[in-house]
């Protein structure tokens, strides 16, 4: 037995060398080589070749080839960063699909912490956000099976599944002394990306709930209807990026365009290949897909200077962050709400053949002033702690995060994260349901920040600043 996984781990090392060698002279077939390729880490891959031997022959019950190199890909990505992942055939389907607006399931954007499946936004419209799931919740059981020892990918497929079936979430919140079970029915999650609605004469209110492969026309249409719709000259717009979770750089770069002068930088990134270094203005090469017609230039002059403010929470992540960031930077609008998320790294998906993929962290995001957003988020120009307190959720609180920039990844120290004592008390106490309430639908005549946008708007039209309230505080 010995002799035999000597010889299968000789094997099994001789074709991964093989394999990295030949992806290695793959990758720089078509570059000028400038120095020689790194050595390849012997020691660790015979110690890799061993665990897999030593698997085959002695674990418990036989195990597939394709399985154990499956979860060694997994292994390697998941350990890297939050964000990063392998995306089998089904998974990487339902990825390009739900960038189209459609897909499956219960409608929550979540991640993995501490082997918890945890929330990062529940999506507008969706039985999760029906439920009253709030961002923060940790996901400890999916029906009778327990989340710890799944991985996030297994947590989502279980989450997923025929619409009008049910499943029921136990989920521990800060805050409550025992868990909380959540009955949902799926559904075709159907998300209608821009919402608007003319809240008085001259003040108009839109709200980006995703940005898709169509956000750019669709917030087109929402602005050219209230202009029409309003019978007075427009004073003012409230962009609301609360709780959406991002989407597609071009969609948000399009959103940016939409406000911004011709030409103005949305957003650039930094990467260690010539691909990850990017610089995206408000143009249409860079918010365009293909060779269409620029939607952007039938909207109504005004718009790239009427008063404007955004409103922003611990939701608002990624594409959302970018378009904050802009429009607060070239001072084209108000940021008002609370800090938002900090995910400001970028993900590319690499397609590897047989319909699967891995989504690789390849550069992060920085504001046109140069701020970077990972793990910082965008800090609002008026703090309003109107939202509701428990959406404290960063990407600082994740394992594994990226820092904000390279000096920070090579001498700084984690940001401290928040205690989850409760969370952890709670799961150990017996399961108990209890009454949720709905939660404050976005927009609507019960949404206090909304208010205070529209007052602060009106403050700028009389020529005089909103004061801040006690919770507000001017961005550093």
């Amino acid at each position: 037995m010995h002799n035999f996984v000597k010889k299968l781990s000789l094997i099994l090392f001789g074709v991964i060398a093989g394999v990295m060698i030949s992806l290695n002279f793959s990758a720089v077939a078509d570059k000028t080589l400038k120095a020689e390729l790194p050595p390849l880490p012997i020691e660790e891959l015979r110690a890799f070749t061993q665990v897999f031997g030593r698997i085959k022959s002695d674990y418990v019950e036989p195990v597939d080839d394709k399985k154990l190199i499956t979860e060694a890909i997994n292994g390697m990505l998941v350990g890297l960063d939050p964000h990063s992942a392998y995306l089998d055939s089904e998974e990487y389907k339902e990825l390009q699909i739900g960038t189209q607006g459609e897909f499956g399931g219960l409608g929550i954007q979540v991640t993995m912490e501490d082997g918890l499946v945890k929330v990062i936004s529940p999506i507008e419209d969706t039985p999760a956000f029906r439920a009253g799931i709030k961002t923060g919740d940790l996901i400890i059981k999916l029906d009778d099976t327990a989340v710890k020892g799944l991985t996030l990918n297994e947590a989502i497929k279980r989450m997923r599944g025929k619409p009008d079936t049910s499943i029921t979430l136990t989920i521990a919140r800060e805050g409550e002394t025992e868990p909380l079970e959540f009955t949902l029915v799926r559904a075709i999650i159907k998300i209608e990306s821009v919402k608007s609605k003319l809240v008085e004469p001259g003040y108009g209110y839109l709200r980006v709930t995703q940005f898709q492969e169509h956000t750019g026309e669709n917030l087109v249409q929402a602005i050219e209807k209230l202009f029409k719709e309003s019978k007075v000259p427009m004073k003012g717009l409230v962009l609301d990026l609360r709780n959406d979770p991002g989407g597609l750089l071009n969609s948000a770069v399009a959103v940016s365009a939409a406000f911004l002068p011709a030409n103005a930088l949305v957003v650039y990134t930094e990467g260690r290949t010539n691909d990850a270094k990017m610089r995206l203005f408000a143009s249409p090469e860079h918010y365009l897909r293909g060779t269409g017609k620029d939607y952007l230039t039938s909207l109504p002059p005004e718009v790239k200077t009427v008063p404007m403010v955004t409103l922003v929470n611990g939701g608002s992540a990624s594409a959302s962050e970018i378009v904050a960031g802009a429009l607060q930077d070239h001072k084209r609008s108000i940021v008002m709400g609370t800090q938002t998320f900090g995910k400001g790294s970028v993900q590319t998906i690499l397609p590897l053949g047989n319909n699967t993929a891995i989504k690789l962290t390849t550069a992060r995001y920085f504001t046109p002033n140069g701020q970077s957003i990972q793990a910082k988020g965008i800090t609002p120009d008026i703090i309003d702690e109107t939202d509701d307190a428990s959406r404290q959720l960063r990407e600082s609180d994740l394992n594994r995060h990226l820092r904000s920039n390279k000096d920070e990844e090579a001498g700084m120290t984690s940001v401290p994260k928040s205690s989850n004592a409760s969370e952890n008390k709670s799961k150990n106490k017996k399961t108990k349901s209890k009454k949720k309430s709905a939660p404050v639908e976005f927009g609507s005549n019960d949404d206090v920040l909304l208010g205070r946008a529209i007052e602060h708007l009106k403050s700028v039209n009389a020529g005089t600043k909103r004061k801040p309230t006690s919770t507000a505080k001017t961005s550093s």
